[in-house]
């Protein structure tokens, strides 16, 4: 911080943020590190069909060069500053250019209260509800209004700024939400924009069907993914937790949440899903701002900070439905000219007996059923051995002694599949 440097430039005080010498050297020995991790794991078949590992390690790459690049940080302050010229309870510094350069960055000094300090948040008159409802507003028109979002809002880059005595928003707030650190910023294209909005309708609908299809439109889940089963998980994930907020979710039974997120885990384990690029910063930013906004408000929910967007989102989309009805019309045409050939292809599977009915919840309960019977049957023959070589022994001893060693295999049987359940 300079008082000298910011009075000469206008500002009363400046920051001036200078890059670690040798900082890029170091950033292409541990990038060169994670490229041949990738290179490796891409042939772990496990880790290759859910994720190309060398495409999220470029990725990374990108965004690693353009956090040490203080001229792109410049440029996104800027650009996030224009997208949010006309909210006045959204601030972000001023670039000092004639001071700045590859490696060094002067802003005005934005410096106010950390958004995470709830103390003097209480102090300054500053209701922290209301801050965590403004910070989610501000995520979700970062990610579907304007495309363009700050991927690192952890609390140390996020200030709560109260405004001059005698000024206030529009809102009634007497403060705004100042944004620091421009580095780690991201972009939704296009199409992942459409996809997150059939993504957000289908949530808050609470429509299981349409969220398995726009998790396919994402690329999130493959399409030889077996969907019926999934499909079934989310109902039953709706019905029991739709809508809920973190503080309702933490009064229900441990014990439930445990078996619920057991059986939810093996549905998700059994289906191919993969992470795409794109949706790396944007889970990072969502699952920080989440942090942050339930330790400002323990009753926060965020189906409810969503809904105005997804309501914004639904009075585009008959818009978007007329733009898009050639498209549609085409794909549907191509869908009932394959029909015939698919519904042949269908009666000679079915006349050949290759026809294949996957019940994957039936084959589960059959083999929990099997793996009770096998317990049941070394219980059975361990107890016949012991019973057995106890009452043989008084009269042939050796033959008691060889039953009772014999016993000790189905009690083995027994503990191992008792302890792997």
């Amino acid at each position: 911080m300079s008082p000298t440097l910011g009075a000469d430039l206008g500002f009363d005080d400046v920051i001036v943020k200078v890059q670690r010498p040798g900082i890029d050297e170091i950033v292409a020995v541990d990038l060169a590190a994670l490229r041949r991790i990738a290179r490796w794991l891409s042939r772990v078949r496990l880790v290759s069909k859910r994720a190309d590992a060398p495409a999220l390690v470029e990725e990374f790459a990108a965004t690693s060069l353009e956090e040490i690049n203080y001229l792109h940080e410049a440029g996104n302050a800027e650009r996030f500053a224009d997208d949010f010229a006309d909210d006045p309870l959204v601030g972000a510094p001023v670039v000092v250019w004639e001071r700045s350069s590859l490696r060094a960055l002067t802003l005005s000094d934005v410096t106010a209260i950390k958004i995470s300090d709830v103390e003097a948040l209480t102090r300054a008159g500053i209701d922290s509800a209301a801050v965590a409802n403004q910070l989610a507003r501000v995520t979700f028109q970062q990610i579907f209004v304007s495309g363009f979002f700050h991927a690192d809002p952890h609390p140390g880059n996020i200030f709560v700024t109260p405004l001059p005595d005698g000024s206030e928003s529009d809102t009634g707030e007497k403060w705004r939400l100042t944004f620091v650190d421009f580095g780690m910023m991201g972009e939704i294209s296009d199409e992942l924009r459409a996809g997150l909005r059939n993504f957000i309708l289908a949530a808050v609908g609470r429509d299981s069907r349409a969220l398995v299809a726009s998790l396919e439109e994402l690329g999130v889940l493959l399409s030889t993914a077996d969907t019926e089963e999934l499909e079934r998980a989310m109902t039953a994930l709706f019905e029991r937790f739709g809508g809920m907020g973190i503080a309702e979710i933490q009064t229900i039974d441990p014990r439930e949440l445990e078996a619920f997120g057991r059986q939810f885990g093996e549905t998700i384990r059994g289906l191919p899903f993969q992470l795409p690029e794109s949706f790396l910063l944007l889970i990072r930013t969502i699952s920080l701002v989440s942090g942050v906004t339930s330790a400002l408000d323990r009753d926060f929910n965020m189906w409810d900070a969503v809904d105005p967007f997804a309501r914004t989102i639904l009075s585009s989309n008959g818009q978007d439905a007329l733009r898009d009805l050639p498209q549609q019309a085409l794909a549907l045409g191509a869908t009932i000219a394959r029909l015939p050939r698919r519904m042949d292809e269908l009666a000679s599977r079915i006349e050949r007996g290759q026809l294949a009915v996957r019940t994957p919840e039936v084959d589960r309960s059959l083999r929990s059923v099997e793996r009770s019977v096998n317990r049941l049957g070394s219980a059975i023959v361990f107890a016949a051995l012991l019973v057995g070589g106890v009452l043989t022994r008084p009269t042939d001893e050796v033959l008691g002694w060889i039953l009772l060693a014999a016993a000790a295999v189905p009690l083995l049987h027994l503990v191992v599949t008792l302890r792997r359940r």
